[in-house]
């Protein structure tokens, strides 16, 4: 049955003439007439970054939820259905409680001009202030500065996770611009906790949080994250913790399960023990994040000599994040990438750390979406990077190709874009 949340997405959608256009204006607009849910929000967690939102507010949520704490999240893009935005205590906001707070938001704005993620924030914001709990976690949909949700005038907790190239239209060409958007997030004495970060924006974030008073905690000078004999060591100040290795693989989930317990100590009154926080790290799940896919068209065509794994990054930092990762994943066995990615990203830059690893690549198209890049065009960067490329008609037809010609045993992986991503999980777990 067609969610009745639908028809207004669709609506709400056609408000403004561009998909992204940043400002604080409209949205601060619309939350007067909405009589202000922004500020009656529980407790906030505030969290920008490139790469790693969603993970960390993942093991965070989880942590907080196994300590018995009461968690809303905000997360952006959706993968099947748009309620995934809106979670609460971790489930998705069920369909009429979504209507409602778009139609609220709907009669309040009339026609006045409003991005799509602006209306759509006001009506998350609108659901948990009406909803009793102990905290949110808020993610930025781009940047900070200019983001829908920093409205939120005075969050518990400020996190940035790895920055790195994207968006640039949008954000500045530079690390160090882009870097300067997230700082935006910063709010005067609110305790500002870093990931890992390049020098150059390392150096923009630091001098933010100097100029407004806040505390700052870097990753590598304050806290720090390893592995070791099957734990996760962590280092925080002078203080050293051997926890479980975080549920969702990839090297760089360390940092992010890292970053997500040094947050969960700072919560005061709120902050989880000890084994919440463990449980929290062995609990957390996050799809189109190399996940595991183990039913489905895809499985069916591939057979059994062949695992088949999706990712959703998309811009220069995931691609790197996917070539450290992928050694003890493929474990040997040669990789094979069913690759789709929007016009509007590098898909050079995000190919190049993967290129050595990669023994074939079949390119699609992103299903049911206009900015997507074309397989065609798409294959032919691969192959001036040196790798063996070819276009296929989607990503089930490709699929069908890899079993055909490649040997088994291998390793698949579905990357290039959440949207991909998502059009898979329609039909896979």
């Amino acid at each position: 049955m067609p969610s009745p949340a639908e028809p207004i997405l669709g609506r709400l959608a056609a408000l403004h003439p561009k998909r992204i256009d940043l400002s604080l204006d409209r949205i601060e607009r619309l939350l007067d007439r909405l009589d202000r849910p922004d500020r009656r929000l529980p407790p906030v967690v505030h969290v920008a970054g490139t790469n790693g939102k969603g993970s960390t507010l993942a093991f965070l949520d989880a942590m907080l939820q196994a300590a018995g704490r009461r968690t809303l999240r905000y997360i952006s893009p959706h993968l099947v259905r748009f309620n995934e935005r809106i979670l609460i205590q971790g489930e998705p906001v069920d369909d009429e409680r979504l209507a409602a707070a778009l139609e609220a938001c709907e009669r309040a704005n009339g026609d006045a001009p409003i991005t799509f993620f602006e209306i759509t924030t006001a009506a998350a914001f609108l659901i948990f202030a009406a909803t009793a709990a102990d905290v949110l976690l808020l993610e930025t949909g781009m940047g900070g500065r200019l983001d829908a949700t920093n409205v939120v005038a005075r969050p518990l907790l400020t996190l940035i996770t790895p920055i790195s190239m994207d968006h640039e239209a949008f954000l500045g060409s530079t690390l160090a611009a882009i870097a300067g958007e997230k700082a935006g997030i910063f709010k005067p004495g609110v305790p500002a906790l870093l990931g890992p970060q390049e020098p150059e924006a390392l150096a923009v974030l630091e001098a933010r949080a100097r100029a407004l008073g806040c505390p700052l905690l870097v990753h590598g000078r304050d806290w720090w994250a390893r592995a070791e004999a099957e734990r996760l060591l962590l280092a925080d100040g002078s203080e050293r913790f051997e926890l479980p290795l975080p549920a969702l693989p990839g090297v760089h989930q360390l940092d992010n399960a890292g970053l997500a317990v040094v947050a969960a100590r700072r919560l005061g009154p709120l902050a989880p023990p000890a084994a919440a926080i463990a449980e929290g790290l062995r609990r957390a799940r996050w799809p189109a994040r190399l996940q595991r896919l183990r039913r489905g068209p895809m499985i069916d065509a591939l057979g059994p000599d062949f695992e088949l794994w999706l990712d959703g990054g998309h811009n220069p930092g995931a691609g790197a994040v996917l070539a450290a990762s992928l050694p003890a994943l493929a474990r040997g066995r040669p990789v094979h990438l069913v690759l789709g990615m929007l016009a509007s990203k590098d898909l050079a830059a995000f190919l190049r750390p993967l290129a050595p690893l990669v023994a074939s690549v079949r390119t699609v198209a992103v299903p049911e979406e206009p900015a997507a890049r074309d397989a065609g065009e798409e294959a032919a960067i691969a192959r001036a990077l040196g790798l063996r490329a070819e276009p296929a008609a989607s990503p089930l037809a490709a699929a069908r190709r890899i079993a055909l010609s490649e040997r088994g045993p291998g390793f698949v992986l579905i990357c290039g874009s959440l949207y991909l991503a998502g059009h898979v999980l329609r039909d896979h777990d």
